[in-house]
This record gives structure tokens, sequence and C-alpha cells, in this order.
């Protein structure tokens, strides 16, 4: 049973408008909090931005060859690698 006391949310012209609205209400009066709505965001992809990086042809190299023993683009072990190790420095105790 939905909740009657919700309003309803306007529709907006640009993105700043719709920011500006919700920063001056009271974003409760305009959700049904007491009956909330079930998202799966699981298949959700990040967003990604390209770079330019410069690496020593060697170093491609090797790479291209650990990623192609693996059978998987070498940008996507790139991807893997820089995961792992920042997962490994963000675990690291701080000095």
């Amino acid at each position: 049973m939905k909740n009657k006391n919700v309003k309803v949310t306007p529709k907006f012209k640009t993105e700043d408008a719709e920011r500006t609205f919700w920063a001056t209400v009271d974003a409760t009066e305009y959700f049904d909090v007491e009956h909330p709505i079930e998202l799966d965001l699981s298949k959700l992809k990040p967003s990604t931005e390209s770079i330019s990086l410069r690496l020593p042809s060697y170093m491609l190299g090797r790479i291209k060859e650990m990623a192609n023993s693996r059978d998987v683009p070498y940008q996507s072990l790139m991807k893997m690698f820089l995961s792992e190790r920042i997962d490994q420095e963000l675990r690291r105790p701080q000095l």
C-alpha cells in the first residue's frame, strides 16, 4: 500500500534545476520511506575513463605475453594488476 502523503517529484528541464530542487527540499517528503523499492544494481558497470600511458616497449611486450598465456586482453590484465595492487596498498598500515 502506497503512502498517500508522498509528494510528486516534478519534471526537470536541466540537471542544474534538479540539483537546485533537491538541495532545497526535504527528500523524505518525495519518497515512500515505509515501502522502499528494492533495486538490483549488481549488473551495473562502473564508469570508465580513457587515459594515455607510456610504457617501455619491453614492459608492454611482457604484459602482452602474460595476457596471451592467460587468454585475456592485455588491457584487462593491466586493470587486474592495478586493482590488486590498489587493494594491497589500501590494506597496508599507514605510517
